[in-house]
């Protein structure tokens, strides 16, 4: 939600996702799709601090890969779920990921896609 209100805000064309690799232990990851503002659900992110503390997040639990992604150089060879992930993050934030980083090394930079 955060990330999608960053985007919106500042005009993005494309995001990098850095160090993809910290999550291939996890059995599940949750991405935050909305928030419950006193009893109702929004999609919006709240424009003051004040209501904004007053947000409990709503999560999708997507399922983990649980596999090492260090080594992949190409998008086409992370497991499906990190593929998915990926996915998922490029329709919350309704921006494409030109670069994905399976690790702290030059070489561990994947090029989804051109950069604008």
């Amino acid at each position: 939600m955060a990330a999608r209100f960053s985007a919106d805000l500042n005009g993005l064309t494309s995001i990098a996702i850095t160090r993809l690799d910290v999550l291939d232990s996890f059995a599940s990851i949750k991405v935050c799709t909305a928030y419950e503002i006193d009893g109702e659900v929004t999609d919006q992110f709240p424009t003051s601090s004040a209501v904004l503390e007053r947000c409990r997040p709503v999560y999708e639990e997507l399922p983990g890969w649980q596999c090492s992604t260090s080594h992949v150089r190409r998008f086409e060879d992370l497991p499906p779920a990190a593929r998915s992930y990926v996915e998922r993050l490029e329709a919350a934030m309704n921006c494409p990921a030109s670069i994905i980083s399976v690790g702290p090394g030059r070489e561990q930079t994947i090029q989804v896609r051109s950069l604008p």
